[in-house]
């Protein structure tokens, strides 16, 4: 009876941690992987074609087609990863339609208040009136962490603004993706994956404003009275800056960079109309390596991948009609008490969804727990730096 009793508290405890995050992902192993079962899989996931990039170095990433939304190749597709500024997608995803870009806000000190030192900024001051679309502008060019939580301040607060924006990411069906701030900084618990920022892009891309402000390459900044200031996107697929040689028909979207998660970069471009999405997380390769993966990967896509067959797809928003996740047969055997066998390195993630709701609660937390200790000892094994 001790036995069993331990085991009971353990499953509460399990169900409660899955609770504590809104949404929160269970292993695809005991349930069906968002965008499809190879998604879930680890390791290069390609059917049909070759010639993939031979010096690719991320620890995640995906290519796929905008307006189909089939996956093409992806590897450790649904892997939680840190995303830093990528994060801002769905920031923008949840907030960008709020406001008129014509609507004028004079920022307050309380608007900059808990801004993590070290953030990227793009240098609002307190006493300066901006439009929207200039914060908008301080957000796509610069990152700027200033501009995203005077936009969360005039959103109703960062708190609420977390929850839309962990509300937006459950529409989306971006179940990989726990938000802990707006702007992408490092905290404890913030997680996406390649398949999550590449939903974020692609919902994104289908707005106007959106598309247009991820391609704006400089634009003048308020700096106080009549003077300005020059700001440059930091994406250097656009801009050429650092060295790095733009992208032909590149058109956004977002690069990120903190010093927990490296560098992540969605980026997107057409050819022969065509819209093709990349997202690179964390490589090697340092600063400009995510933006030469990235090229090389839409260069494979819009040439040998011509006759890549799908491995998978960027599923539609709920509110759009986007069928919801069920469990698979196994799930079921899961929620029901049925032994399931770990994913390969807990690294591929889904939902559990239909009946049996606190049943499969209970057993994907407790798999969640094992399968967060493999990945935990597969990061040491990696030797991955942390500062």
């Amino acid at each position: 009876m001790r036995d069993s009793s331990r085991l009971s508290r353990r499953a509460a405890l399990g169900l409660a941690a899955a609770t504590a995050v809104p949404w929160a992902a269970a292993p695809a192993s005991a349930a069906t992987t968002i965008g499809g079962e190879r998604l879930g899989r680890t390791g290069v996931q390609m059917l049909g074609a070759s010639g993939l990039p031979k010096r690719l170095t991320a620890r995640a990433w995906l290519v796929a087609d905008q307006d189909s939304g089939e996956v093409l190749a992806a590897y450790n597709a649904h892997r939680r990863l840190a995303p830093a500024s990528t994060l801002k997608m769905l920031f923008a995803d949840t907030v960008l339609k709020k406001f008129e870009r014509t609507e004028k806000h004079e920022v307050t000190a309380a608007d900059l208040a808990g801004i993590p030192a070290g953030s990227s900024l793009v240098g609002i001051k307190p006493g300066i009136t901006y439009t929207v679309e200039q914060l908008w502008q301080g957000v796509f060019l610069r990152s700027g962490n200033d501009a995203v939580h005077v936009l969360s301040h005039m959103n109703g607060g960062i708190d609420k603004t977390v929850a839309q924006m962990q509300a937006k990411a459950r529409d989306l069906q971006a179940l990989d993706t726990q938000v802990v701030s707006p702007d992408g900084f490092d905290h404890k618990g913030q997680l996406s994956s390649a398949y999550d920022l590449t939903l974020f892009a692609r919902h994104g891309l289908a707005d106007a404003d959106f598309r247009g402000y991820c391609a704006t390459k400089t634009v003048a900044f308020p700096a106080g009275g009549k003077k300005t200031f020059q700001i440059q996107n930091t994406d250097r697929l656009l801009t050429g800056a650092w060295g790095v040689r733009t992208y032909d028909g590149l058109i956004g979207v977002k690069n990120g960079y903190t010093s927990n998660a490296g560098n992540t970069f969605t980026g997107a471009a057409t050819r022969d109309g065509r819209t093709l999405l990349v997202t690179v997380m964390h490589p090697k390769s340092g600063g400009s390596g995510v933006y030469e993966e990235t090229a090389q990967l839409l260069d494979w896509g819009f040439g040998k991948a011509a006759n890549a067959e799908p491995v998978g797809t960027l599923v539609d928003p709920l509110s759009e009609g986007g069928a919801s996740a069920t469990p698979t047969r196994k799930a079921a055997k899961a929620a029901a008490g049925a032994p399931v066998g770990a994913a390969a390195d807990g690294s591929s993630w889904g939902m559990v969804g239909g009946a049996g709701g606190v049943a499969a609660l209970l057993a994907g937390g407790a798999l969640a727990l094992r399968n967060r200790r493999r990945r935990d000892a597969d990061d040491a094994a990696e030797g991955r730096h942390r500062r």
